[in-house]
């Protein structure tokens, strides 16, 4: 979802309330953190599928489809109750596509930063990480559509802030937000609205720790997250915050998460049947409901939709 944008300074931090870091996954409840994964959703090869497969396509495996991932937190990526075995949408979408590609799935951890040239550089097949359809990736990726992009606003759970619909709802407060991404780049713009409007400016805070970030919250330090609503609304089951609203990631315009291939190597149109076989035989819909991901779930898989239009 992270687009590039000139990193800004970060306010003030509460290093001290990181003393004791959780894990990856133990800011929320537990999802299905078993290393055997019983409940995973496995899918039938599809021959549609592989009729779409260049020929000339080589994988960076035989019999392989090697997929990068940006392990982080749950429902997208983590890691099981063995600290090794990856969980989560985003291993389980891989596994649906490479079973449809009748190979065997071999997930790469790689840092954000790092899956492009990984994946131009022939490490991995695909990168299946939270990755948003803009039109300057388009230059050099194809994609395959999964999973609508949706961003949600969070509050503490008795926050006397009850919805937030509009921008001019956010004026005054203190909103966390991630550096570099399309959301603080969003709320840039909805604060430069307001401020023209007249109304009280927003005071943006950023944490590198989400520990910290969540304990902000809590403490009454911020008022508000923006983010990714899948993984804040997984922390949420923990009742300690609230949806207040939710945005497209694109915000005016819709914006998607799609499986993200070399531009041209002749994969994704391949990966697109794929996922579109597996929406139509309910297993998609299966997949996304492990993680409590339904409402962000796509009608049709599309290769190289419209994405975000360049800054």
């Amino acid at each position: 979802m992270r687009l590039h944008a000139p990193i800004r300074h970060a306010l003030i931090g509460i290093a001290s309330a990181a003393a004791t870091l959780l894990p990856l996954h133990a800011s929320a409840q537990a999802g299905d953190l078993d290393p055997a994964q019983p409940g995973r959703i496995r899918a039938q090869k599809s021959d549609e599928a592989l009729k779409l497969l260049s020929k000339d396509f080589k994988f960076a495996k035989e019999g392989i489809f090697t997929v990068g991932v940006a392990l982080g937190r749950l429902p997208l990526g983590s890691f099981a109750n063995d600290n090794k075995t990856f969980v989560g949408n985003e291993p389980d979408i891989s596994l649906l596509v490479a079973d449809s590609l009748g190979r065997k799935l071999e997930l790469v951890p790689v840092a954000w930063a790092d899956w492009p040239l990984g994946l131009q550089s022939g490490k991995f097949d695909a990168v299946v990480s939270n990755v948003t359809v803009t039109e300057a990736r388009k230059e050099k990726f194809d994609f395959s559509t999964y999973r609508n992009d949706t961003l949600g606003i969070y509050v503490k759970s008795d926050s006397k802030v009850a919805a937030v619909k509009e921008p001019k709802d956010i004026a005054g407060l203190r909103v966390i937000v991630g550096a570099s991404t399309n959301q603080e780049q969003i709320l840039l713009r909805w604060n430069q609205q307001n401020v023209a409007a007249g109304l009280k400016p927003v005071e943006i805070q950023y944490y590198d720790d989400d520990v910290v970030q969540r304990l902000a919250i809590q403490s009454n330090r911020a008022d508000a997250y923006l983010g990714p609503n899948a993984l804040a609304a997984y922390e949420a089951r923990d009742g300690k915050t609230r949806l207040a609203g939710t945005f497209s990631g694109g915000w005016p315009l819709s914006a998607e998460i799609a499986v993200t291939t070399r531009k041209g190597s002749g994969l994704a149109d391949a990966v697109t049947a794929a996922l579109n076989e597996q929406i139509r035989n309910g297993n998609y819909a299966k997949a996304l409901a492990r993680w409590n991901l339904g409402s962000e779930a796509i009608e049709k898989s599309r290769t190289n939709p419209p994405g975000l239009p360049k800054s």
